[in-house]
């Protein structure tokens, strides 16, 4: 089995040397010595959520803290396709449904989208609320995927701002029921274009559950965004995400 994974702040793990100790506090610690049940010599991995990983063996557990001797201290890159979903808000908890799967299969980010039809709304305290819990989903998924980094929730966007992010990505692609294009495809073209050298953004755009609207689709695509097809069937929007996020990992080769 792989080593459970804990996280610490980002920057907290850029003195640790191999053969060091590094000291894991707070929640964090808790639930490693008190749910998990770690004691000394078992092998555990410290991530900072910004791509360095401690791997090393527990050398104290105490109530509140856990000290980890070093055996492995690594920086994990991102890739050089960088995919980011767009996901329209959804009743049901379908939408944290959504980026709990798409983070445990490698999203890089999550956009909350408030789409025309989206039945739920942030406004007000809610709003800050309803992010901080899917950063805390994020959070969650990328620890039970063993996942160095914990892709950044941005700020939720109406269209209007999600064409400016469309017209500023390398690309944006529409998951829509009526495409003529098998996302495949779109992916496969994006995939042959030449490498310049820096990482390259694509936006995956999911829609509510009532879909996304005519007016939505022509503002996206006359910012840049293409619109593909998934597959025969029409997903749900607790599913089309992590869907797509599956097959572009593969055509991408980040898998």
């Amino acid at each position: 089995m792989s080593n459970p994974v804990f996280f610490t702040p980002a920057g907290s793990l850029g003195q640790v040397v191999l053969g060091s100790t590094f000291v894991l506090e707070g929640a964090e610690a808790r639930h490693a010595v008190t749910v998990k049940r770690l004691t000394t010599g078992e092998p555990v991995d410290i991530a900072d959520g910004a791509g360095v990983r401690l791997t090393g063996t527990v050398v104290d557990a105490g109530s509140s803290t856990l000290t980890v001797k070093a055996s492995e201290v690594l920086f994990e890159e991102q890739p050089e396709v960088r995919l980011v979903l767009v996901q329209a808000l959804a009743k049901g908890d379908r939408d944290e449904l959504a980026i709990e799967t798409a983070t445990e299969l490698g999203i890089d980010a999550v956009i909350p989208w408030q789409s025309e039809r989206a039945i739920v709304r942030w406004k007000g305290e809610r709003a800050a609320k309803a992010h901080a819990k899917w950063q805390s989903v994020v959070t969650a998924a990328a620890k039970q995927a063993r996942r160095a980094w914990i892709p950044e929730v941005r700020s939720i966007v109406d269209t209007v701002a999600l064409a400016k992010a469309v017209a500023d990505a390398d690309m944006a692609i529409i998951l829509h029921e009526d495409a003529k294009n098998p996302l495949r495809t779109v992916l496969e073209e994006l995939a042959a274009l030449p490498n310049e050298g820096k990482p390259r953004e694509v936006l995956l755009i999911v829609g509510p559950e009532g879909g996304i609207s005519p007016r939505e689709v022509t503002r996206l695509s006359d910012s840049g965004a293409v619109t593909a097809l998934l597959g025969h069937h029409v997903l749900r929007s607790s599913t089309a995400g992590p869907a797509a996020v599956v097959l572009a990992s593969d055509v991408l080769g980040r898998w």
